[in-house]
């Protein structure tokens, strides 16, 4: 025989709890707890719910040594494995195993109305939680038989996306810059590209032609020469007169 690694969970535990022999039921419309000796227990310990699998255990324990007293593994609830008294919520009636294929029912009860409330929780959502994993792998086994949808593309296929909400620029939207390289304009009163007159309404007198000759002997008394059209001559002839223009300018030479 295989050996079973599910991990067990505990669901709920309750320190003290009470066993009773209960009758064989005389009607179908269930157990009564009145019909017991509620105050003769034929055992009282601790209780533990855990959980393998889909399968919860009912476990009796001595509180002491943790000696296992009976155990009732539940499949279903509600269901004919725990069954409510018609008369109180305190008391259940179980049907516990012995491993061997025997079975008996027999009542379980608790001192406290609190301890019952968490009993018949516990049960409810475990069984809660298996409901719901059982509907996800039909879901998934479903999903897995049904052919998948191939969304990829095929060799040479394209595809074409539109987005909107994009402006086009206008041909003729860009605005010209402004000429001119950042001069000022004119003063009020003046044309473009005039001059400004002087003030009094005085004439400006025009430049006075500028000898060359002049600049050049800048020392004689003598009146300059008209220029000729070649503007080197007078320097040769400076060359072969210098010792006339020496003496006339009052320079002297050196040689």
């Amino acid at each position: 025989m295989a050996e079973d690694n599910t991990y067990e969970s505990m669901l709920c535990v309750k320190p003290e709890v009470h066993v009773y022999r209960i009758p064989p039921r005389a009607t179908n419309r269930g157990y009564r707890a009145a019909d017991w000796k509620l105050d003769e227990p034929a055992w009282s310990g601790r209780m533990k719910i855990t959980a393998k699998g889909k399968i919860a255990y009912i476990k009796l324990e001595d509180k002491n040594t943790g000696e296992l007293f009976a155990q009732a593994p539940v499949d279903q609830y509600p269901g004919s494995i725990v069954e409510a008294v018609t008369d109180s919520s305190r008391y259940f009636v179980i049907r516990i195993e012995d491993g061997n294929g025997r079975h008996a029912f027999i009542g379980l009860g608790f001192a406290d109305r609190g301890d019952s409330f968490d009993f018949n929780v516990a049960l409810q959502d475990h069984f809660k939680w298996v409901k719901q994993e059982g509907e996800l792998a039909k879901m998934e086994a479903t999903q897995s038989a049904a052919p998948k949808l191939d969304l990829s593309f095929k060799e040479g296929q394209t595809i074409k996306i539109s987005i909107g909400n994009i402006k086009k620029k206008e041909a003729g939207g860009a605005k010209p810059r402004p000429m001119g390289g950042g001069l000022l304009p004119p003063p009020p009163g003046v044309k473009a590209g005039g001059v400004i007159p002087p003030p009094g309404g005085q004439q400006m007198a025009p430049a006075a032609p500028t000898n060359a000759a002049a600049l050049l002997d800048f020392g004689s008394s003598v009146p300059a020469a008209q220029p000729s059209s070649d503007l080197w001559g007078d320097f040769t002839s400076a060359g072969s007169n210098s010792s006339k223009d020496a003496v006339a300018s009052g320079w002297v030479q050196f040689s």
